[in-house]
C-alpha cells in the first residue's frame, strides 16, 4: 500500500481528511500547469524535511522556497555533521543542570536533537566565510542562500558529508537554482557569525549579505514574472516569518505599486499548530488572507491543524505518489495510432 493509499483510506474526517484533500488540491494545482512555493519555519531541516522535500524538488514539484535562516543552515549542518548529533528522547525531563551540561559540552539542543558546534557550525563558518571575504575583496554582494549555494556546488564541503546527499533538499535546491528568500536571516547562527566578522573588520561591507528589502524586491520581480504565465500555489509549513513575509508579496504588488492585474495567490495550505486567539498571524485561518488582498474568495485554501513534522512529509509523499501514478497512466494509455494498429492486428488474427 502507498503512502498515498494508506491516507485516502485512513485519513477519512477532521484534519486528516483536510489534509488529503489538501494534498490532491496540491497535485491538481500543478497538473493544470501551476507552481508552488513551499515555505519552512520552525526547524524543519533539523527534523529532516530533506528526507521527504529533496525529491518533491528534484521531480520539480516545488519552485520556490522561503524559509528562515535556521531552516537555510541546518539543512547543511546535518548534511556534514550528521554522525555527531545527538538525540535526548527524555527532553521533557531535562534539569537547568542537564541543560548546562549540554552546553559545556558544546551541544545546542532543539527539542529532542542537539547540534553539536564544532563539527556543524564551526565547519560551516570557515567554508562560508571563504565565500564572504572573497565577495567582500571583489565588491560583490550575493544573498544568504546565494553563499550556500555557492559551498555546496563548489563541493567544498562533498568530503565531509555524512547522509546521502540525496536526503539534503537545500543541495536540491542549489542544483535547480530554485529561487529562494530567506527573511530574517540576520537571527540565524551564520547570520549572527556574520555581524560579528562585520565588527571585527574581517569584512568590511556589511552588504556583501544581502538582505531583508532587497529580498522582497527580488520576489516581486520573480511573482511578477511567474505569475501571469503560472498560477504560484503558497504550502506553509508552520507559521512565522518565512510565511508572512512572501505572501504580503501579492497585495504590495496590487495596493503599493499598482500592478493590479496580477494574479492572487492560485492555492493556499498551512499546517500548523498555532491557536485562532490574541491575534496570532499564524494561526489565523485562511479566510482572513481574503481581506488583506493575498487569497481570492474562490482560492482552494486549506488548514491543517496539526504537527508538520508529522504531517508534510506524508502529505509529500501523497503527492508525488499522485503525480507519478498520473504520469505513468498517461505515459501506458494507447494512443489513437496504437489502438488503430491493434484493431488492425485482431482483424488479421480473425482471417487467419
Amino acid at each position: 500500500m502507498s503512502i498515498r493509499e494508506f491516507m485516502r483510506h485512513n485519513f477519512r474526517h477532521f484534519n486528516s481528511a483536510t489534509a488529503v484533500e489538501a494534498s490532491e488540491a496540491y497535485a491538481t494545482h500543478l497538473r493544470s500547469g501551476g507552481s508552488m512555493m513551499v515555505t519552512l519555519a520552525g526547524a524543519m531541516s533539523t527534523a529532516e524535511l530533506g528526507l521527504s522535500l529533496a525529491e518533491m524538488i528534484r521531480r520539480g514539484y516545488v519552485h520556490a522556497i522561503s524559509c528562515t535562516g535556521a531552516n537555510l543552515e541546518e539543512d547543511v549542518y546535518n548534511l556534514v555533521a550528521h554522525s555527531h548529533y545527538e538525540r535526548i528522547p527524555n527532553w521533557r525531563q531535562l534539569t537547568p543542570d542537564d541543560e548546562q551540561k549540554l552546553l559545556n559540552r558544546h551541544l545546542n539542543r532543539v527539542t529532542d536533537t542537539c547540534i553539536p558546534e564544532e563539527e556543524a557550525i564551526r565547519r560551516i563558518e570557515r567554508a562560508i566565510l571563504d565565500e564572504w571575504t572573497r565577495a567582500d575583496r571583489s565588491n560583490q554582494q550575493f544573498f544568504p542562500h546565494e553563499f550556500f549555494y555557492r559551498i555546496l556546488l563548489s563541493g567544498a564541503l562533498k568530503k565531509y558529508y555524512e547522509i546521502d546527499p540525496k536526503d539534503s533538499w537545500l543541495l536540491a535546491a542549489a542544483e535547480r537554482k530554485l529561487p529562494m528568500v530567506v527573511p530574517g536571516w540576520e537571527d540565524s547562527t551564520t547570520g549572527n557569525i556574520f555581524a560579528s566578522h562585520c565588527i571585527t573588520g574581517n569584512i568590511k561591507n556589511v552588504h556583501t549579505v544581502r538582505t531583508g528589502i532587497e529580498y522582497m524586491m527580488a520576489l516581486a520581480e520573480w511573482y511578477s514574472q511567474t505569475s501571469p504565465k503560472s498560477s504560484i500555489g503558497f504550502f506553509q509549513v508552520g507559521g512565522g516569518i518565512a510565511g508572512d513575509f512572501p505572501i504580503c508579496v501579492v497585495p504590495m504588488l496590487h495596493q503599493d505599486l499598482g500592478r493590479r492585474k496580477i494574479p492572487l495567490w492560485g492555492y493556499f495550505c498551512q499546517i500548523s499548530d498555532s491557536t485562532t486567539s490574541y491575534g496570532s498571524y499564524s494561526g489565523a485561518t485562511p479566510n482572513e488572507k481574503i481581506t488583506w488582498g493575498k487569497l481570492g474568495k474562490t482560492t482552494p485554501r486549506f488548514i491543517v491543524e496539526s504537527d508538520a513534522t508529522i504531517v508534510a512529509p506524508m502529505m509529500f509523499h501523497y503527492v508525488m505518489d499522485t503525480l507519478q501514478s498520473k504520469a505513468s497512466a498517461k505515459k501506458q494509455a494507447p494512443t489513437t495510432k496504437s489502438r488503430e494498429r491493434a484493431k488492425v492486428g485482431r482483424s488479421l488474427a480473425r482471417r487467419s
